[in-house]
């Protein structure tokens, strides 16, 4: 029998899950077959079609319960879509008339790997879904399992992605701060920027976290910390309608009362809309290999700012955008343990040959399992009828309606 060989990549943007995802699957190896070699794939995909690749010693191996501690990827990250030839050979990856597929079979099958996990989101394993299918049709012995990861919560059929619970708890930590500034001049709005292109679930469990995080909160009477400035007076997800001027109007007489208002807005929130102004004014709006609009070039934050600001009488304005920030912080107790358990499942998948992605499965009453590849895709919505979600637009005193 062939002696086995573990290969992994994270690819895609970082969520609070990738370098522990990285340093329990490493753990779980050296624990149960220690005989299999490890390697790391550099910059995802970038590093399977270059060959660049990291050997797992065995002084990392001893130590990659560390990697628990950190965010980021410990092997770094990369967007590649292994079908997308001509931006393959733009980026100097393969060259001219090769197929990004093969090439990567071919690399995978040369360095002996046997086994390949890819943690990433949507792009990530539906990416991995076309080389499994790839390999399979041509011969290649692989099995491949994916672990899914986006902080924006939106894998079909996934329940919960890896990273999506602590990107909540450190975007609600780092408006906590924010907010203070609603203290430094009159009449001030203040718009976060949270991240999630297609689905609100990010908005909205950040919303969920700062409320609960600040509704403990002891305050002074007679002075301007108070409840009020803690509050959150608007959320704007992708998955819901609004009436500019009915909002305008709405939170005009929250600004007269109080002097300040607070928004929470995604950053898919309008996106369409935006978009769709820029192209019709001629400009070229950029996409990346997937098709996906660079979202870090259009400012849905800054949109809504320019809607806002004069409409409900600000004095000064602001955008804050916690997206980097909270991608990039190490995995929460919560997220933690979910990880193990799917990197468990993952290790005991891949050593049975099954191929697919690790995750609660909402399609088969949220069972723990393999996920088959051509049922994974991105894109899920953020069902806002969600009870824990109407409890949040009650509080904040705003009716969500559905785009």
């Amino acid at each position: 029998m062939a002696k086995q060989k573990v290969a992994m990549l994270t690819a895609g943007g970082l969520a609070p899950c990738l370098s522990s995802a990285v340093g329990g699957l490493i753990g779980r190896y050296t624990d149960i077959a220690p005989e299999i070699d490890i390697v790391a794939y550099r910059s995802g995909y970038q590093g399977v079609l270059l060959g660049d690749r990291i050997e797992i010693n065995k002084d990392m191996r001893e130590k990659a319960h560390l990697l628990h501690r950190y965010g980021g990827s410990p092997i770094g990250n990369s967007r590649v879509k292994l079908t997308n030839a001509a931006d393959c050979v733009k980026r100097g990856l393969v060259k001219e008339g090769e197929n990004p597929l093969r090439v990567a079979a071919e690399r995978l099958a040369n360095d002996g790997v046997t086994i390949l996990h890819t943690i990433g989101g949507d792009d990530t394993n539906t990416t991995a879904a076309d080389l499994a299918a790839y390999l399979g049709a041509n011969g290649y012995n692989l099995t491949v399992v994916g672990l899914p990861k986006t902080v924006d919560n939106d894998v079909v059929p996934i329940k919960q992605s890896l990273g999506a619970w602590t990107a909540a708890e450190v975007g609600a930590n780092f408006f906590d701060n924010v907010s203070n500034e609603q203290s430094a001049a009159p009449r001030t709005l203040v718009i976060h920027e949270v991240m999630g292109r297609h689905c609100g679930w990010l908005t909205a469990a950040t919303a969920r976290a700062y409320i609960q995080k600040t509704s403990a909160n002891e305050y002074v009477d007679g002075f301007m910390m108070n409840a009020a400035m803690k509050n959150i007076d608007g959320l704007f997800l992708p998955e819901m309608a609004f009436d500019l001027e009915a909002e305008s109007e709405r939170l005009r007489a929250i600004m007269d009362k109080s002097g300040y208002v607070t928004l929470f807005v995604s950053e898919g929130a309008g996106l369409d809309t935006i978009v769709a102004e820029r192209e019709a004014s001629g400009e070229a709006v950029k996409r990346d290999a997937f098709g996906h609009v660079k979202i870090d070039t259009i400012n849905v934050g800054g949109w809504f700012q320019k809607q806002f600001a004069s409409l409900i009488g600000a004095e000064r304005s602001m955008v804050q955008k916690s997206g980097y920030y909270a991608r990039s912080a190490p995995a929460n107790q919560d997220d933690l343990r979910l990880i193990q358990s799917m990197v468990d499942l993952a290790v005991e998948s891949a050593l049975n040959k099954v191929s697919g992605v690790t995750g609660h499965d909402e399609e088969q009453g949220g069972k723990l399992r393999t996920i088959e590849f051509p049922r994974i895709k991105g894109g899920k919505h953020f069902d806002i009828s969600a009870q824990w979600f109407t409890d949040v637009m009650d509080h904040i005193g705003q009716k969500a309606v559905s785009a």
